[in-house]
């Protein structure tokens, strides 16, 4: 394979990663820190989320292609094939990671920050927005392990995305696709890559983390 075609691979499964891990955050922080507001929103809220994390990515990507298919409700939007399908799909699977980290981390902290808030004279609904002040840096795990969740995964992406070269191929569908034509040097070649950009972006969430 050549080098400007792995560098092609590896932009593109930065980026649909990234955005899917920006994109289910926007829900999931906020989730997290309520449900730790209100001790963790019960058992059964707890399995809800935690079942999440063992949600299988074929199943989310199935449900993805019956969604946008030609024949399916969203459909007329031509997202089947695009990475912009990949990125819906990979966020469904980041999200619970991320929203159970930050509820794990936040969680302890709850009564702290409640008893802050009212030693300064604020009021019940400033306790979520300190929270998640006093939270920030639970927020670099959490995104951390969003992220790797995302980049790593392949069963939704070759649903949604079909491996299409030079379209809707990451790192992780092409590692299937050398595997399968017996090209194991470029295999092995793409999945230190893999390792590679997952340790990079650690490394800043755990440099952003320490600011």
């Amino acid at each position: 394979m050549a080098a400007a075609e792995l560098l092609e691979i590896s932009l593109r499964s930065l980026w649909v990663a990234g955005l899917a891990t920006l994109l289910a955050a926007l829900p999931a922080v906020p989730l997290g820190l309520w449900l730790a507001l209100k001790g963790g929103g019960g058992v059964f809220g707890r399995i809800l989320l935690y079942a999440g994390l063992a949600l299988p990515s074929v199943v989310v990507g199935l449900f993805f292609y019956l969604l946008l298919s030609r024949s399916g409700p969203l459909g007329s939007l031509g997202l089947l094939y695009t990475p912009y399908a990949m990125v819906l799909a990979e966020a469904v699977l980041a999200f619970p990671l991320i929203a159970a980290f930050v509820l794990s981390g936040a969680r302890g902290r709850v009564e702290e920050v409640r008893l802050l808030v009212r030693s300064l004279g604020g009021k019940e609904g400033q306790v979520l927005p300190t929270l998640f002040w006093e939270s920030r840096h639970i927020l670099a795990a959490a995104l951390a392990a969003g992220f790797g969740g995302a980049i790593s995964e392949v069963g939704a992406a070759t649903l949604v995305g079909g491996d299409i070269r030079h379209h809707t191929r990451v790192l992780t569908t092409a590692i299937v696709v050398e595997t399968r034509k017996g090209e194991l040097e470029s295999a092995l070649a793409l999945g230190f890559i893999l390792l590679g950009v997952a340790l990079l972006v650690t490394a800043l969430l755990v440099i952003l983390e320490r600011e």
